[in-house]
C-alpha cells in the first residue's frame, strides 16, 4: 500500500499557480519538508507547511501515508515557494516517446496491434540520407515495415497517414492517463488534451 501511495502524482505549480509539471507524493512531500514547497489544500485553497500539514488527520477514505507516531494526508496540490517561471521544455526523442505520439498505431495502415508488433520506421531510409529525428521517424507493423523495404513512402505507393512531427511538451504529458479531479481548479481544459500538438 505504502509504496503506491508514495508513487502517486502531485500536480506542481509555481511560485505564480500555473502549472510546472506532475511529481510523485514522495517527491512532493520531500520539497514541502525542505521548504522549496507549500501543500495547497485543493479546497480551500489554503497553504500548508510540513509542520501545519502534519496537524490535519485524514478524511474517512483519503488515502494517507501512515508512520509511527502520525497519519499523513496524501497531497494532490503543492507549489513551489521561489520558482515563478514556466519551463520551455523539449519532449526527448526516444522510442517510448514515438509510440506514445503515434499512439501506438502502424502509420501506414492504421493497425494497432501489440507493442512488441510494432517497429521504428525511417520515412527517409537511412540507406537514402534519412536521420533518427522526429520528422523522419514514425511507428509501422512488421509487415508494413517489409513491404516498405528500404523505399520512400511514395517509392513503395504506401503514404502516410500523418505527417510525422516534433510535439510539444506539456506539464501532463507523462501523466495524461491520471486525472485527479482537485486538479481541475488549477489547470484549464488544453491540459488534460491527451493528443500531442504539432
Amino acid at each position: 500500500m505504502l509504496p503506491a501511495v508514495l508513487t502517486r502524482p502531485t500536480l506542481v505549480l509555481n511560485r505564480n499557480w500555473q502549472p510546472v509539471g506532475v511529481a510523485a507524493v514522495a517527491r512532493s512531500l520531500t520539497m514541502v519538508w525542505n521548504g522549496t514547497a507549500l501543500i495547497v489544500d485543493p479546497n480551500d485553497f489554503q497553504q500548508y507547511t510540513w509542520e501545519d500539514w502534519a496537524r490535519l488527520k485524514p478524511q474517512e477514505g483519503e488515502p494517507f501515508i501512515r508512520a509511527v507516531t502520525l497519519c499523513l494526508r496524501v497531497p494532490e496540490v503543492i507549489t513551489l515557494t521561489r520558482y515563478d517561471r514556466v519551463p520551455a521544455k523539449a519532449v526527448t526523442f526516444s522510442r517510448r516517446n514515438i509510440y506514445k505520439r503515434d499512439r501506438y498505431t502502424c502509420q501506414y495502415c492504421g493497425a494497432r496491434p501489440r507493442s512488441e508488433e510494432l517497429t521504428i520506421d525511417h520515412v527517409i531510409p537511412r540507406s537514402q540520407g534519412g536521420t533518427s529525428t522526429w520528422e523522419n521517424c514514425v511507428l509501422a507493423c512488421l509487415d508494413c515495415n517489409a513491404k516498405k523495404g528500404n523505399r520512400t513512402p511514395e517509392q513503395a505507393r504506401m503514404p502516410l497517414r500523418r505527417k510525422p512531427f516534433r510535439p510539444t511538451w506539456k506539464p501532463m504529458y507523462m501523466w495524461h492517463n491520471v486525472r485527479i479531479a482537485s486538479w481541475s481548479k488549477f489547470l484549464s481544459e488544453a491540459y488534460w488534451n491527451v493528443e500531442l500538438e504539432e
